[in-house]
């Protein structure tokens, strides 16, 4: 796989909130190609976040693709309520799902790109049955519920298997890497197969500015066309 089909997801998780529209803005022109937004319930990770506010107000503020990533218990209850706020990817989990399948239809018929998360415990071989169903395979690469972790290495070898899996179906399936991205790690998933990173602390959470961090990222792993 060619570095050059590497995208980056900022994480917002990381941003300063009282200048979330302005650094969104800056990663757009830094060269972001989606915004991820993770939304915690307290319940399915022990952390809350944000919500549907948040998506709305930053439909506005840019162009960008924005996914949702939903560590939230019944994520049923919500999908149109982030869809109708201007999401364009929702995220949901394999972990807790009552019936992923329908929970994926349900996306697909409000108009979304849908993703499957897997947690670091969950094997890749769960998700034989509906790989074909998917936009995006979403691989937890620490445990979800917090930034500022450190990067599980032992799911290297998962994302190599996922992207054999997705390398054998017949069209386009996202492999994205979310937990401890940094320029140490992102070398390590996209040699393994990742063709999106998710990042949080390494673009928002330096004294550099975000466009120097990005480059900086991009440059970890071979990819200094930006």
């Amino acid at each position: 796989m060619s570095n050059d089909h590497v995208r980056l997801a900022p994480s917002i998780l990381s941003a300063d909130f009282a200048r979330l529209g302005e650094q969104v803005a800056e990663a757009e022109e830094a060269g972001a190609d989606r915004i991820h937004i993770d939304v915690m319930d307290g319940h399915f990770v022990p952390n809350l976040t944000m919500g549907v506010p948040i998506v709305k107000s930053l439909r506005p503020v840019t162009e960008l693709p924005l996914e949702v990533h939903l560590m939230i218990t019944d994520p049923d209850l919500f999908v149109e309520a982030f869809a109708d706020a201007g999401a364009d990817t929702l995220i949901v989990h394999w972990e807790g799902n009552l019936n992923l399948h329908r929970t994926l239809q349900r996306v697909k018929s409000l108009g979304k790109r849908v993703g499957v998360a897997l947690n670091p415990a969950t094997p890749a071989r769960m998700l034989i049955e509906i790989l074909c169903d998917v936009d995006l395979v979403l691989v937890m690469t620490v445990n979800p519920g917090f930034g500022h972790q450190k990067f599980i290495r032992s799911m290297i070898k998962k994302i190599a298997r996922l992207r054999d899996m997705i390398d054998a179906l017949p069209h386009n399936v996202d492999l994205e890497l979310d937990g401890g991205i940094d320029p140490a790690t992102a070398p390590l998933g996209v040699s393994a197969g990742g063709d999106v990173l998710v990042a949080g602390t390494a673009i928002f959470g330096t004294d550099e500015p975000i466009a120097t961090a990005m480059d900086r990222l991009r440059a970890s792993y071979g990819d200094r066309t930006s």
